[in-house]
């Protein structure tokens, strides 16, 4: 019994000293600066060269980096720029969704920052990424055009405005094509009024995107069909007052019997 005990008491001393000789978790005191973490942080960003060409950058790493501002310095100026740090190394990624989660809570948590503008338009960008084609669903694009609309209605000032406004008008042209295909879909299966609807949609939705004449032919054209007769002469009529010279006034004089 003595031996056994013996050799308890030294186990126990040996843990002892196994547990003392641990490292202590890191506190702030012995954290690296707001600033050097920062400057840390974009060091792994800018990569390390492989054969002196190929960059490999350690993104896991930096957010990693960026985070540590965050979570130790959240007063800290470098704290809000690690924010938009982090979400710029997850776009750059094409992690669409992360980086969007921090961009899109960057205005509510910093509202009179001036990098505001920049992360409202850098949300819609992830939207605009992930958006489909017209023959697709068209979530991504309405939420990518909410975005840019309060981009170009609060920052009209902004150097991310004449982008934003040349990717809202893609957008929209995205979503009367959507309207336009779906107009046609109902229209080869003699389905006029659901048609007529859509193509109604586009001229009063989307108005001035170079898609008018296109819809008011097809327009006319369900009209005709549903023995509407005096609402598609119209709609023809106005074709060929407005828009002369062209296939689709050509097409409409068809229609018109008096035109030829």
């Amino acid at each position: 019994m003595p031996r056994r005990s013996g050799l308890a008491v030294a186990l126990l001393t040996c843990l002892g000293l196994a547990c003392a000789a641990k490292t202590p978790p890191p506190t702030v005191e012995n954290t690296p600066s707001a600033e050097d973490l920062f400057r840390k942080g974009n060091t792994l960003l800018e990569g390390r060269r492989v054969i002196g060409v190929i960059p490999m950058v350690d993104h896991a790493k930096a957010i990693e980096t960026f985070q540590q501002i965050v979570d130790n310095y959240p007063y800290s100026d470098y704290a809000v720029l690690a924010e938009v740090k982090i979400a710029d190394t997850y776009f750059d990624q094409g992690k669409y969704d992360e980086a969007l989660s921090y961009y899109r809570d960057f205005g509510d948590l910093h509202p009179q920052h001036e990098l505001v503008p920049y992360t409202i338009y850098r949300a819609a960008l992830c939207h605009y990424n992930q958006a489909k084609t017209a023959n697709r669903d068209q979530t991504a694009t309405r939420q990518a055009l909410g975005f840019l609309d309060t981009l170009l209605s609060k920052y009209p000032s902004s150097p991310y405005v004449a982008d934003g406004e040349r990717m809202w008008k893609e957008l929209r042209t995205r979503l009367a094509d959507h309207e336009l295909d779906i107009g046609d879909f109902y229209m080869d299966r003699a389905e006029y009024q659901s048609a007529a609807d859509r193509y109604r949609d586009v001229l009063d939705k989307y108005p001035g995107l170079g898609l008018d004449a296109d819809a008011l032919y097809k327009l006319g054209v369900c009209y005709s069909k549903m023995n509407r007769t005096d609402e598609a002469k119209k709609i023809f009529e106005v074709i060929l007052n407005n828009y002369r010279g062209t296939d689709v006034a050509e097409s409409a004089a068809d229609w018109v019997p008096s035109a030829n």
